[in-house]
């Protein structure tokens, strides 16, 4: 349990397996009428909390919560990284949907990787941070909206409060910074977990010997914290114009890096379309490419052929059914996924009744697919959600790509810098190869259940290739089996894929669920592999249900994190 606090459990049954326990109580299970806030950390939470009650938008919440992740949470987002939004606005009925992905830069060509000898854009280094960060433009772009649209009455430095103040003051280390910063402190791994031989990452996340900081350690981030002033006293232009992307890129530049003072200053978030599909009655929204948003609804449209219920939920039959629509969802996102200003995207085809319909007829019950492409690793990240007083809700995903990103904090400014980039291609023929300008595909990928237009469930999880399984998990729990959020997110899980840096493609199954069916599973020809239970591995999700009857909202936060979920 997030908050340490010994409550009464509730069980969740797998129907026709054997019991298992999730542990379900106040702390991670809130019931509000007003708002509530989920995160993968408790003091982020907390920040969004604190706003709500002050009388901030769920925007302004979400953008209270994000900039304290960025700094008590940096294994997984900081400033230098990327963010995606849904927000829907209770006045107007609107659902909106904001890119705040950064692009390459203008100097980042597949011949720049080739003449230094290099098939693959490294993991880490100066060179793997060849995107601009796109997660202060987000936040940027979000406030502007929850001003001028939803009636904002914040103020810009009050939204950055809490993160500032835990960068300058200090904040006692989460278990899952404890170990993502021991596990990235292998002095064995020359490639790509020993992150102690970048001096600047160093000084700023790890001791004056380069032993990581361990629990309960209080962190400090100076650096970092003068930034947020910045970003407080002068706003969002100062990343993008001003003195923080000057030393930036001039620490870039003077170690190899690509982007220039004009990538940093043409950057800029877009408002899109969002994309849905239909789920059992339900309208599911997620995210138009350069994410895999279309994956995630491509899985539900696949399902709705299926008669899931009757299967139930845990058995060998579900958990075979969700994982071959993965894989005929992932099939079409390598395919076609990139920066759809570079490529054509049949969107309307891919999400299609017709297509999920030939999807799931090429799907057998009683065998698994073999006859794919191995997938390729993908990163972790964060996701919250927040339901305010008045009904607007957000969703909203933020990334680095791999734990610490590229493990460069540039300039002195205490701002570690994503390597979402290294994900490009470096195969002129590959639907996403690197060119100058050009968003690359994001795994990120908010998501809602809307039902009569409203927000029904707004969900989402870090996981990379685990994102759209994991929601599909909680939206098949939810809908068709009547779970809550906190029962759906605590559930058994899987991954079907690989994380990043790993050789093997498997199935990995958490230990609780029953042998019988992992043996069923791999009777039909899944490379099953058992891993520890409420393991980190499985991604950390949150969901917030809205019973638009009595307008009570739910929330629920994963066990497998640091998270809560926190309601007034």
């Amino acid at each position: 349990m997030a908050c340490g606090l010994l409550l009464p459990t509730a069980t969740v049954k797998a129907q026709d397996e054997p019991q298992y326990t999730a542990t379900i109580s106040a702390a991670t299970n809130p019931l509000s009428t007003r708002g509530v806030v989920t995160s993968p950390n408790y003091l982020a939470s907390q920040a969004g909390l604190d706003v709500l009650r002050r009388g901030g938008t769920a925007v302004d919440a979400a953008i209270a919560t994000a900039s304290t992740l960025a700094v008590v949470y940096p294994q997984m987002c900081t400033l230098g990284g990327d963010n995606f939004w849904l927000i829907y606005n209770a006045k107007t009925g609107e659902l909106k949907a904001l890119n705040a992905s950064g692009r390459s830069g203008e100097m980042a060509t597949i011949d720049f990787y080739a003449s230094k000898g290099l098939k693959k854009i490294p993991s880490r280094g100066y060179i793997a941070a060849n995107t601009v960060p796109g997660v202060v433009s987000g936040w940027d772009a979000a406030y502007a909206y929850s001003k001028q649209s939803m009636g904002s009455k914040m103020k810009w430095k009050e939204l950055l409060a809490s993160a500032t103040d835990y960068a300058a003051n200090g904040f006692p280390v989460s278990t899952s910074l404890a170990y993502w910063s021991k596990i990235n402190t292998n002095p064995n791994d020359s490639e790509f977990r020993n992150l102690q031989r970048f001096d600047a990452f160093r000084k700023a996340y790890l001791h004056a010997d380069g032993s990581p900081y361990t629990v309960g350690e209080v962190m400090r981030l100076p650096d970092l914290a003068a930034t947020l002033n910045q970003l407080a006293d002068k706003g969002a232009q100062v990343f993008y114009k001003g003195d923080i992307a000057k030393r930036i890129v001039a620490d870039l530049q003077a170690n190899g890096g690509l982007l220039t003072l004009n990538d940093f200053a043409n950057h800029k978030a877009d408002w899109v379309d969002p994309i849905s599909v239909n789920y059992r009655g339900y309208k599911a929204v997620n995210f138009p490419p350069n994410t895999q948003g279309m994956a995630s609804l491509e899985i539900l449209n696949i399902l709705n052929n299926f008669n899931i219920k009757a299967m139930g939920e845990g058995t060998a039959d579900y958990y075979h059914a969700l994982i071959e629509a993965t894989k005929e969802a992932f099939v079409d996102r390598d395919k076609y996924l990139s920066d759809p200003d570079f490529v054509k995207i049949p969107l309307d085809y891919l999400l299609s009744a017709k297509h999920g319909k030939d999807q799931a007829a090429r799907i057998s019950m009683s065998k698994a697919a073999t006859n794919l492409t191995p997938l390729d690793p993908k990163g972790d990240t964060i996701w919250l959600g927040v339901v305010d007083a008045q009904g607007n809700a957000v969703s909203l995903i933020q990334s680095i790509y791999h734990d610490f990103g590229s493990g460069i904090v540039a300039g002195g400014t205490g701002v570690l810098l994503q390597n979402r980039g290294s994900f490009f291609s470096l195969d002129p023929k590959h639907v996403n190869h690197l060119e100058p300008r050009k968003r690359t595909f994001h795994t990120l990928n908010p998501a809602m259940l809307l039902k009569d237009g409203k927000p029904y469930l707004v969900y989402g999880t870090m996981g990379g290739e685990g994102q759209p399984q994991t929601q599909a998990a909680i939206v098949t729990r939810v809908v068709d089996f009547g779970m809550t959020p906190q029962e759906a997110i605590a559930a058994p899980r899987w991954l079907y894929g690989r994380t990043w840096g790993a050789s093997s493609n498997d199935l990995k199954l958490e230990g609780r669920i029953p042998q019988k069916v992992a043996d069923e599973l791999k009777r039909r020809g899944h490379p099953v592999r058992l891993i520890e239970n409420y393991t980190d591995t499985m991604g950390h999700a949150g969901a917030i249900l809205v019973d638009q009857a009595t307008g009570v909202r739910q929330g629920g936060t994963d066990p497998r994190g640091d998270g809560a979920a926190v309601a007034y």
